[in-house]
This record gives C-alpha cells, structure tokens and sequence, in this order.
C-alpha cells in the first residue's frame, strides 16, 4: 500500500513544474560559482564591490524586460487552449522582433555609456572602472538574452518546460566555463578578470540563442506552429504583450526597491544586521525558486484551460498548484526553522553573522510558507490579464505594510533585526490573502479582453 500518491493531476503539474524548477536552479548555482571566481582575484575586496554594481544593474534590466516572457507566455498558452497554432507561431514571430529591437537599443546605450553608468553608483574610482568593464561586455549580450526571453515564454505556453531545463543546463555550465577561462585566462590568453565575467555571460547567452533557434527549427514545431512562414511584426499582438507584461515589469522594479529599502533599514539597526539579512534572503531562494517553477506551470495550465473556455477547471489547477506549493515550503520551513545553522554554513562561515541571522531565518521559515500561495495563484491571475491587479497587491503590501513595519519594529521602537524581520510575515500574509480572494472570487468574465 503506498503511503502518499499522486492524483492525475498533480502528476501533470508537477511534469511541467519540475523542469522549470531545474532550469531556474542552475541560476542560482551560477551567481554562487560566478561570485565565488570573483572572489578569488587579486584585491577582491575591489572587485567583489565592482561585480555587485554590474550585477544589481544587469538585474534591474532583466527585471525590466524578462517580463516579455510573460505577455509571450501568456498569450501563447491562450492561443494554444484555443487550438490556435498560426496564432501561437505570430505571437512568437512578433516577441522575438519586439524584444531584440529593444535589447539592441538597451545595448547600446549601456555599452557607450558603461563606465559613465558604474561611476555614478559607484563611490571609489576604481571600483567604478571595474564595474564600467564589467557592464560594457556583460550589456553585449542583452539582445540575445530578450531574444531568449521570447522563446522561454514560447515553449513554457506550449507545456515544453523541459526545453528551459536543457537551455538552463547548458547555458549556464558554459556560463561557468567561459567565466573561468576569461577570468583566469588559459592556453597563452591573458585573463581579464572582472571584465571576463561580463565577456564570459554574454557568449553563453549568445549560445543559449543559437540553442533555442535550433530547437525552433525542429519540423515538430516548425510545421505545427508554422512561425517561420511569414516571419513578421504585428501591431497589435506587440501592444497585448506590452499591456501583459507592462505591470509586471513595473512589479518587478518596485519590489527590487521595496527590498533594498528593507536591506537599508537593517543598515540602519547595524552592519552585522544588514549583513545578516543578506544572507537570510540568499537562503531564501532555496525556498523561492521552486515557488517560481511552480508559477510557471500554473500560467501554463490555467492559460490552455482558459484558452479552452472552461474556467471552472482553471481555478481548481490553480489551487492544486498552490497546493503543492505550500507542501514544498512547509517542508523547507520545518528545516530552516529547526536547522537554520546548517542552511546558514551555506552562505558563509562567519560566526558572528550565522548569530545573527538565526532568529531572523526563523521567522523568515514561518512567512515564506504563505508566500507560495500568493506566488503561484498570483501567476494563474496573470494567466487571464490581471497583471495590474497582482502589481497592486504586492506593491501596496510591500510599500505599505512591509517596509514601515520594519522600520517602526526595528527602528524606532528598538526590537533590532527580529523587530526589522517580524514585518515579512504580515507582507506575506496579506499578499496571499489578496490574491487568494481574488482568485477565487474574482470574475474572470472578461479574460477574453487581453
């Protein structure tokens, strides 16, 4: 007699979760791998400062224009419920223009004005030349990364996750390789240190295009969507994806400030707190990637079950999704909770900081159990064009809730950082709650609006 088996569907939603999972974790194996290079060069103290500027620069644009994946997921998950293939193939014809047109003009205006751009963040002059080193090659790549992009939202709104996993294996082990050689240097080339890494990043990004057109060229998906038949820019499809993926940009630049608010309140209390809770929020993405894996397949789900007109089955794949969700966190929580020494040693080694991040890695465990409902059902309401809705909701709890929570708690009325971190779980709660009502009262009549 088995113990614990799997329904039908939760076995389909975990075979299109679990991929993207795997695809997601290999990124963060790499920023680990990256950093820890980084951290071997000479004067890294320099450089390690220098990478942060290049890298919270890359990641503000990628959180700016990823969100393309999002419109192109959306629409293209909709269009396949719909059994609309041509329309699948001219969504995607359209997301690859539209977001290379935009990538080259981001290139070149970081490019030609890299070292103008690490300067004005960064406080030492030398610092600033190596972070201008750094965004100059690292910016080179940034058109093929959207072009990525488009593709990623492709294959995920037709139910192939599996291609991201392989696209993020291999991407991101010649992400590795590159690094090192162009870090290092090796076979009579001299390494360029930092600027490697940047130089490194952008050829494996430049592969991981190559793959995607490569598998796009495949007769299974070429002759079924027909994309390459007439290979062109519709109007009105660009300004769907814009709307889509619009507010969730903005979510995501929002947020990024709502947190590093958090980070400076922290400061504020002391630098061992501030470190500490760096450190907290690096562990939390062993809780969080699975989470976004998991928000990826229920858009998927819930856009072809839409597409396909039966609503009432959408909402119950959305709430099995969370479902799942919540066991993975639950679990993750009782370890972070019970061990939270043991998850620390594997951001760092310094005693004092561990000390401090303990009690705050506790409560972290207790919020981030609720977060996975509002991640997950948050993607399925972006399935039916409720972007707005979810940018409101986070950015409103976040802002509103979180950040002055925090401050009040940990500041001005001196309960340190457990006082700082206490307000995680009121953002968490109220964010899930939101979305959950919403999800589950909201009226999703006009869904063919998008």
């Amino acid at each position: 007699m088995k113990l614990f088996s799997l329904t039908k569907d939760q076995r389909y939603i975990l075979n299109l979760a679990l991929p993207a999972i795997a695809g997601l974790s290999t990124q963060m194996v790499v920023s680990l791998v990256d950093t820890a290079m980084v951290g071997r060069l000479p004067d890294a103290e320099y450089n390690l400062a220098a990478m942060g500027i290049g890298v919270f620069a890359t990641w503000a644009v990628v959180s700016l224009f990823s969100s393309l994946a999002t419109g192109t997921h959306v629409l293209i998950a909709r269009s396949y419920g719909e059994k609309n293939d041509n329309g699948c193939g001219e969504v995607l014809n359209t997301a690859i223009i539209l977001s290379f047109l935009i990538g080259i003009v981001v290139s070149l205006l970081v490019v030609f004005f890299s070292g103008d751009i690490a300067g004005f963040f960064a406080v030492d002059k030398r610092v600033g030349v190596l972070a201008g080193d750094y965004l100059h090659y690292r910016f080179m790549g940034i058109p093929f990364f959207l072009v990525t992009v488009s593709y990623r939202g492709f294959f995920f709104g037709i139910g192939k996750t599996k291609i991201f996993m392989y696209s993020g294996v291999l991407a991101n082990l010649l992400n590795i390789i590159f690094n090192y050689f162009f870090i290092y240097g090796g076979f009579g080339f001299e390494g360029m240190g930092l600027a490697g890494a940047g130089l490194g990043s952008t050829l494996a990004t430049i592969c991981d295009a190559i793959f995607y057109f490569t598998v796009s060229l495949s007769p299974v998906y070429k002759n079924q969507f027909n994309y390459f038949k007439r290979f062109r820019f519709i109007k009105e499809i660009a300004q769907r994806i814009i709307k889509i993926s619009l507010p969730v940009s903005l979510q995501n630049i929002f947020i990024l400030v709502g947190f590093l608010s958090f980070i400076a309140i922290t400061g504020l209390i002391g630098i061992l707190e501030q470190a500490a809770s760096n450190v907290v929020f690096t562990a939390l993405l062993i809780s969080l990637m699975p989470c976004f894996g998991f928000g990826i397949a229920v858009q998927t789900i819930v856009g072809n079950t839409v597409g396909g007109g039966d609503l009432k089955l959408a909402k119950h794949y959305g709430f099995e999704t969370s479902k799942i969700a919540t066991i993975y966190t639950l679990f993750i929580g009782v370890i972070f909770f019970t061990f939270p020494r043991l998850v620390l040693y594997l951001t760092t080694n310094d005693q004092q900081v561990i000390d401090a991040a303990v009690p705050a890695l506790r409560i972290a465990a207790l919020g981030q159990v609720f977060y996975s409902v509002g991640v997950v059902l948050a993607n399925g309401l972006q399935a039916v064009g409720k972007t707005l809705f979810v940018m409101l909701a986070e950015v409103i709890a976040n802002w509103f809730v979180f950040v002055p929570i925090a401050f009040l708690l940990g500041v001005v009325f001196d309960f340190g950082l457990i006082g700082a971190w206490s307000a995680l779980p009121f953002y968490v709660v109220l964010y899930a709650l939101v979305i959950f009502v919403k999800f589950k009262y909201g009226t999703w009549e006009n869904y063919k609006r998008i």
